[in-house]
């Protein structure tokens, strides 16, 4: 004991370093990582004049070292239930740090409601430490809480500040409650102390006091613990904070502690005033702990892993169904959090597939974006080359064996090849995405919302057509704009068409005949329709029809046909969208023919577009799904690359980008892959990636993956035709260099045209069992000469991700600097010249041929305003012709243009090449004779 009494321990001086600590903190945390914030979010109900004292103290404390604060104001009545609400809402929110109750809530909420509260509280963000999870962790001597509670560790630092050791030493601690008496002993018996808790009903309190080195006092009676009490040398700490009458005071009252200072302070060693002592320390070690959330937070989200799923290898690899069928899916809702999704982002199919918020763009809109990879391919077989195969394996390589950020992002399969010839696309072997029978089937329902919205648009206009038809121009504006209650109003849409047509008028009963005549008249011209219905099936007969031949059509007939959803422009608008805005725009503004007065009509002008939109609303959200070894897969959107642009959704690739991307302060090799297929050849999906989904997403890809097979290579090399159904030619089965060296030419051909968008290339051989060394390295050769970064075989179809490490090593290599991707072709220049560039630069071609009919489809589209769209060529996928029996890199050949359609919503024109459909047919023996169910499992079976 220190001459003339203890020695007072400052809490003021102290709390004010740890305040000042945390701050110097939190700078050095932001110089590195600008974007690093914590906030500390408490809740109050009510204004209870006490607890709104102590909020204001802490939202100062909070000011003061950099701390955002966030204070949630509820009426006293407000119910457990609504309390807990807006708990679990800052729980989910990723930029609150600490979430704090003020207690007491209510009147009417008992102590059962304020623990179910307090509970709530995520034990991640429990920053007064008061959750079970951290006061069950604080009393065991295995486990260490993630926060101890404030007051009881501002007792500990005290301690701790004065030297004397707490080891060994007999502690008393007077009082038993779960915010301080508790705490408190759990803490000094983990620091070795000899603890007796006492509370006011402990029998020879009194004596109990006198043999305790260190005594904390928190029983709340005023000046209760007289210094006699106390052992000479003792070190004191009072927590107590009770008010007495004092008539010198201004308030009348003024507050002591539960020891009796004046006493205890001549024979303690050590002690702390009230106020001044604990009081401070309370709120400084908030600041801490807020701060300590903030930090693992960060790094918990910065150091997200995929927890991969193991594969079961068989040496004869299955069919693709069993090895689907086979591997157990983690939960979506893991997965999700895993690649760092919020709850409140994902809205889940089932167990494992789910629809994610385009919220999440506006969350990590400050995040740079991942690398971005195409993954395309050389000129197919019928039987296609593996670019979905190699796509998923590459991702899996990536993510679940070399431990990089990875998502895939692939189309949604057409149910008219997954029952026809090609099958899905869910990748194939040891590379697919799983549950494979939901993927290839109806998933979450988008290409339904894509074909209801495109028909309803079809059956809009015939019965538009049919009422113009029947009505005189006084009973179809009658009809049109109705009156209602006796007044009429224009719906909101009518107002666009207004505009357009320069009738500056809002009042329905103020148009003159003239303009009733043009508002209400869209007097379409039969022969310029271009908007047909569509069905997700492969149906040849439907391809022209004649519809109206029912007796209520009154004899308006007209000829017409269907083609498949995939190639509707709906899809095209859903894969090209940058937002529900967006989309509800490019839906509105679709053209479906032109007037007699040879002015384009959209589905706004037939009133239609916002319906579409509703229709559609769902399907704008990307779906995830997972791969066979449980990396993430978006899936979304559909568009054929042959009658469509033939990629996935720009919103999918976005969403993934930002997931996959880094923030400031990162170091490069934090960042991730995003692996984004485009349909069929590159001469195909590539080209319309670079050209059309580009141009509209301003994304910037980083490099291209051509998927090559020896199979492919030797049919453009002269080997006989490869027909699905039929057993392969030997040319195939067994080794032929010579035969392979020819067909490398197509491979060459597609990487010269890679590097005209400035793309670097990754060639990826695609193994098959039957290849031998020889072969693989010839392609390898070859395809370094041809200009390829980087050639590699990849054997991911019977090793899984395993298989194409090789594969993803080179990914990573050639990703790195700066990409110096351009476009083929200037939007300006004229429809015609725009065609002959991609036909001459891409294909080979000498030239092009336009038919009379497209000729004046270029004139009607120039005339109308749409010249400066870009081209989607719409073409068969076996060739860089137009003719798909032309294999190799054929010469000499001009480009027949036999029709050039509209896609104003889409934002493109697409010209069909040769003999094009738009809705493909059966074969002889279609894909379905193989699918069917398990009777007893419910299972899919026979689906590849």
């Amino acid at each position: 004991m220190a001459t003339g009494g203890a020695k007072v321990i400052d809490g003021t001086a102290i709390a004010k370093s740890i305040r000042d600590a945390v701050a110097q903190r939190l700078k050095a945390k932001k110089d590195q990582y600008p974007r690093f914030q914590p906030q500390l979010a408490i809740i109050q109900a009510g204004v209870r004049p006490d607890s709104s004292v102590y909020v204001r103290m802490k939202a100062k404390a909070a000011e003061e070292v950099g701390i955002k604060f966030k204070h949630v104001t509820l009426p006293a009545e407000a119910e457990v239930d609504e309390v807990v609400r807006i708990v679990k809402q800052l729980n989910d929110d990723d930029t609150v740090s600490g979430i704090l109750v003020q207690l007491p809530l209510g009147e009417h909420v008992g102590a059962l409601g304020e623990r179910t509260v307090t509970e709530a509280v995520s034990p991640g963000k429990d920053v007064d430490g008061f959750h079970a999870y951290n006061i069950g962790h604080l009393s065991s001597r295995a486990a260490d809480p993630l926060f101890t509670p404030c007051t009881p560790a501002g007792v500990i630092r005290l301690l701790e500040s004065t030297g004397v050791p707490i080891a060994g030493a007999n502690a008393v601690v007077l009082g038993r409650s779960d915010i301080v008496g508790s705490p408190v002993s759990a803490m000094l018996r983990s620091k070795d102390a000899t603890v007796t808790q006492c509370h006011s009903r402990t029998k020879n309190l009194e004596q109990l006091i006198k043999g305790a080195d260190i005594l904390v006092a928190a029983i709340g009676r005023a000046q209760y613990v007289q210094g006699e009490w106390i052992k000479p040398g003792a070190v004191v700490i009072d927590v107590g904070t009770n008010y007495i009458p004092d008539a010198t005071k201004k308030s009348g009252q003024r507050l002591v502690g539960d020891i009796d200072y004046e006493s205890a302070f001549t024979v303690a060693s050590h002690i702390t005033p009230v106020p001044g002592g604990v009081g401070p320390m309370t709120v400084a070690l908030l600041m801490e702990n807020t701060l300590k959330s903030a930090e693992r937070l960060w790094e918990q989200t910065r150091n997200l892993k995929i927890s991969p799923l193991k594969l079961d290898i068989k040496v004869k690899v299955p069919s693709d169904i069993e090895i689907a069928m086979a591997q157990t899916p983690k939960p979506i809702t893991q997965l999700a959090h895993e690649i760092g999704l919020l709850p409140s982002e994902l809205e889940s199919y089932g167990q494992y597939k789910a629809k994610v918020e385009l919220s999440v763009l506006d969350r990590l809109a400050h995040r740079k974006d991942g690398k971005y990879i195409l993954v395309s391919g050389i000129t197919p077989t019928p039987l296609g080359e593996g670019k979905s195969t190699t796509t998923i394996g590459l991702a899996q390589a990536l993510g679940a064996h070399l431990g990089r950020p990875a998502f895939a992002c692939v189309r949604q399969p057409s149910q008219g090849p997954t029952f026809g010839i090609k099958g899905g696309a869910a990748g194939g072997g040891y590379s697919q995405v799983i549950p494979m029978d939901e993927f290839n089937l109806h998933l979450t329902g988008d290409i339904h919302a894509v074909t209801a919205a495109n028909n309803l648009l079809a059956a809009a206009l015939d019965a538009r057509m049919f009422h113009e038809a029947t009505q005189s121009d006084k009973a179809l504006y009658s009809r049109l704009v109705p009156a209602k209650k006796g007044k009429r109003e224009f719906a909101p849409l009518m107002f666009k068409r207004l505009k357009k047509l320069g009738i500056n008028k809002t009042e329905p009963n103020e148009l003159t005949p003239e303009e009733i005549t043009r508002f209400a008249r869209l007097d379409v011209d039969p022969e310029t329709i271009t908007w047909n219905r569509v069905l997700d099936t492969n149906d040849r007969f439907l391809r022209k029809i004649t519809v109206g031949q029912g007796d209520a059509e009154k004899g308006h007939e007209r000829q017409t046909g269907f083609d498949i959803a995939v190639a509707s422009e709906c899809m095209a608008v859903l894969a090209l969208t940058t937002g529900l805005a967006d989309m509800r725009e490019r839906l509105g503004n679709m053209v479906v023919a032109s007037s007699k007065q040879g002015d384009p009509i959209t589905a706004d002008d037939i009133g239609v577009g916002g319906a579409l939109a509703v229709l559609m609303k769902d399907a704008v959200k990307p779906n995830l799904m997972q791969t066979l070894e449980g990396t993430p897969v978006f899936v979304h959107a559909g568009p054929f690359a042959n009658i469509a642009h033939g990629n996935s959704s720009i919103l999918a690739d976005r969403v993934a980008l930002k997931l996959a991307g880094t923030e400031d302060g990162d170091s490069a090799d934090r960042v991730g892959y995003v692996l984004t297929e485009g349909g069929f050849g590159a001469d195909m999906g590539m080209e319309k990636f670079c050209n059309i989904k580009c141009r509209v997403s301003g994304l910037t890809p980083d490099a291209v993956v051509i998927v090559a097979t020896t199979r492919a290579l030797k049919m453009h090399g002269g080997g006989p035709d490869v027909t699905p159904g039929k057993p392969l030619h030997e040319t195939y089965t067994k080794e032929d260099l010579t035969t392979l060296a020819a067909g490398c030419k197509n491979l060459v051909k597609h990487i010269e045209n890679s590097r005209k968008f400035g793309l670097k290339v990754i060639v990826a051989i695609n193994q098959f069992s039957s290849d031998t060394p020889a072969e693989l390295k010839l392609v390898e050769e070859l395809a370094l000469a041809g200009g390829a970064d980087a050639a590699v075989a990849s054997n991911h179809w019977a090793e899984g991700g395993a298989g194409a490490v090789a594969l993803a090593n080179a990914v990573i290599a050639a990703c790195e600097g700066t990409s110096h991707f351009k476009f083929l072709y200037d939007l300006n220049i004229p429809i015609e010249q725009k065609i002959e560039i991609i036909c001459k630069e891409v294909y080979g071609a000498d030239g092009i041929e336009l038919s009379e009919l497209a000729r004046k489809q270029v004139e009607t589209y120039t005339r109308q305003g749409f010249s400066g769209l870009p081209i989607c060529m719409a073409k068969t996928q076996y060739s860089f012709s137009h003719d798909g029996k032309l294999k190799g890199v054929p010469t000499g050949f001009t480009v027949p243009i036999r029709e050039i359609r509209l896609s104003a919503g889409a934002g493109f024109l697409y010209p069909l090449l040769g003999d094009m459909q738009t809705m493909p047919g059966l074969g002889t023996r279609p894909g379905f004779w193989e699918v069917g169910l398990d009777p007893e499992t419910g299972r899919v079976v026979g689906l590849f």
